[in-house]
């Protein structure tokens, strides 16, 4: 009868675990199923496709629901998929998943890391502030008390619905003794405003104009827009095109502006990651985008989702600080920027 020579013989090959070859064997068993490339397969592709949609978002075509300018109005948000498909590859552990899941991080972190820091750099020459006041405020006593101790010293104003102006007129006239109102969009400056011209942005009545304000440093031209609105419906999908038509006008328009200073501010019912918002993005710039701190959604005011209220700028108007103002009547939250001459 043979006999094991030893207790180790009889408990199978190998050094015990105490044993540096031992140690490196338990290691190698707990690294083996981490490194099984046939577990978090699912997981990895899910990772590589969000990676893919998150780097190709412009290539995604409007031609069914304008799927393209849907996705990129909430294009920020695909980030909170990272967290889920993280846990899973840690369920999994699968070390395959783990990696896969690196590739949408460096890509939403190029898209949108900047934002996350403050850029803003002190006190411009002067403020400028927007606000979708909303036709059904429900407070404009304070929608007033917010804009008159903004600091601002131009506010653009939208949505002013029948008699609204005439109550926002009394209401800033001491601190804004120029203003004008055309249709429903307005702007109240404590610098001179002149050469005020409608801008036809292709829907049957007014919400753009164009106007001059001559501030201590210099002539600026302002432009004051509300877009049409945008719809999400399971019939038509993202149904935007007016909007699209009103921005390709307006774009137009601040093109031809023969002022070098232009101030865009106003409700775009858009974001800056729009496609279809290029005509007028592609040749201005983003305040929030330069000098903001953190994504600064403005719609809807209960829970901020997505920042349609813009405040541009082109010609060598630099912004200093860009902010979101608290909530108040509106469905939408006032924003607010600094700029140097």
């Amino acid at each position: 009868m043979v006999q094991a020579d030893s207790p180790a013989a009889a408990a199978g090959s190998g050094p015990p675990e105490s044993e540096p070859g031992g140690r490196l064997r338990a290691l190698r068993r707990r690294l083996d199923p981490w490194l099984e490339p046939r577990r978090g397969w699912i997981v990895a592709t899910l990772a590589v496709l969000l990676a893919l949609v998150l780097g190709f978002h412009a290539d995604i075509p409007n031609t069914v629901g304008n799927l393209g300018s849907l996705l990129e109005t909430f294009l920020p948000w695909l980030g909170l998929a990272l967290p889920v498909l993280l846990a899973l590859a840690l369920w999994r552990r699968s070390a395959v998943a783990l990696a896969a899941v690196l590739l949408p991080a460096v890509v939403w972190a190029n898209l949108f890391g900047g934002l996350l820091t403050d850029k803003s750099t002190g006190k411009g020459d002067f403020t400028v502030l927007t606000h979708n006041v909303a036709a059904a405020n429900s407070d404009p006593a304070g929608t007033l008390r917010l804009l008159n101790d903004s600091g601002a010293q131009i506010v653009a104003l939208e949505e002013l619905a029948s008699g609204a102006a005439q109550t926002y007129g009394k209401g800033l006239a001491a601190k804004y003794p120029f203003h004008v109102v055309e249709g429903t969009v307005g702007l109240w400056s404590s610098y001179p405003i002149q050469g005020v011209s409608v801008v036809d942005i292709k829907i049957g009545w007014t919400r753009a104009f164009r106007a001059e304000v001559t501030t201590p440093k210099g002539p600026l031209a302002v432009y004051v827009a509300h877009l049409p609105s945008v719809r999400v419906n399971f019939d038509g999908g993202f149904t935007a095109g007016q909007r699209d038509v009103s921005a390709q006008a307006l774009g137009d328009a601040i093109e031809a502006e023969p002022i070098k200073k232009v101030l865009l501010m106003g409700d775009l019912n858009g974001t800056m990651n729009d496609r279809s918002l290029a005509p007028i993005s592609a040749q201005m710039r983003s305040a929030h985008g330069a000098a903001g701190d953190g994504f600064g959604f403005s719609w809807p005011a209960a829970f901020p989702m997505a920042r349609i209220d813009q405040i541009l700028s082109k010609g060598g108007l630099k912004p200093t600080d860009s902010r979101v103002l608290a909530a108040d009547g509106s469905d939408h939250r006032a924003v607010a920027a600094d700029y140097r001459y």
